[in-house]
């Protein structure tokens, strides 16, 4: 009998900036390992009767191929689910945690129960936060500007004169907003920039220049010391993945 395909889904919320994404891992063999790269986004996922966030990574998250069953989950820009979630990134950064740990308990038991029972977890996750962005307001225009800024390829400090903040008040408001300072920030974006030009068969050298690596031999540095990994590994090891889930390195499952 052949293996089940798992089915990995994403769309654009209507929460600026956001991405919903479903998987549904069905049982039988367990399926490939997976690395998830940084990426800048905290993402809030649902399973059946548990909802976890996980943070800002600063290095690969490896998913256990043993979990089953399916998932939905909202993946925020960066900057964005501090302020959703009223705590600032850098004390979620490389955790997964309950969501019952961080808020109370009875409402988080209410919320997780409500999205059990709906026909489509992932619009009723997706409407949480809307409502929940609704109450709380925007993220710091000025921390989305430098995410945006450095998402472009700005170097730090351009994109800190750009805002009109200083180098401590920078750092300082990235930790909040992001999880870890600009610089740190600038590698991961600068990271997918690159791989996302690789996927589309840009030679890696020309990959590397075009995303802000000085060459080939920067992007394979900065590739060993966010992913734990060589690009060739990587990318071989992503088309075996792929063959059973087709799912970017963004999406993020719980440990």
């Amino acid at each position: 009998m052949p293996r089940e395909r798992q089915r990995y889904q994403e769309r654009p919320s209507r929460l600026d900036g956001a991405v919903v994404w479903t998987l549904d891992v069905p049982p039988g063999p367990r399926p490939p390992a997976r690395s998830v790269l940084p990426d800048g986004c905290m993402d809030l996922i649902w399973t059946a009767g548990r909802l976890v966030v996980a943070g800002p990574d600063t290095h690969a998250f490896e998913v256990d191929p043993r979990n089953r069953g399916s998932c939905a989950a909202i993946r925020f820009a960066p900057g964005t689910a501090p302020v959703l979630l009223g705590l600032p990134a850098h004390e979620l950064r490389d955790h997964r945690v309950d969501l019952a740990a961080l808020w109370s308990r009875t409402a988080v038991a209410a919320l997780t129960e409500r999205i059990d029972r709906a026909p489509d977890p992932a619009a009723a996750l997706e409407d949480f936060a809307l409502g929940r962005a609704a109450d709380t307001g925007p993220p710091d225009p000025l921390t989305a500007a430098v995410a945006e800024g450095l998402r472009r390829g700005r170097s730090v400090a351009s994109t800190a004169a750009e805002v009109g903040l200083g180098a401590r008040q920078l750092h300082r408001r990235s930790l909040a907003a992001f999880g870890y300072g600009p610089k740190t920030l600038a590698r991961i974006l600068r990271l997918q920039r690159a791989l996302d030009l690789v996927r589309t068969g840009v030679p890696y050298a020309e990959a590397a220049y075009r995303a802000g690596c000085t060459d080939q031999a920067h992007l394979a540095r900065e590739m060993r010391d966010l992913a734990g990994t060589t690009l060739g590994a990587y990318f071989a090891a992503g088309e075996a993945a792929n063959s059973e889930t087709p799912q970017p390195s963004g999406s993020r499952t719980t440990a």
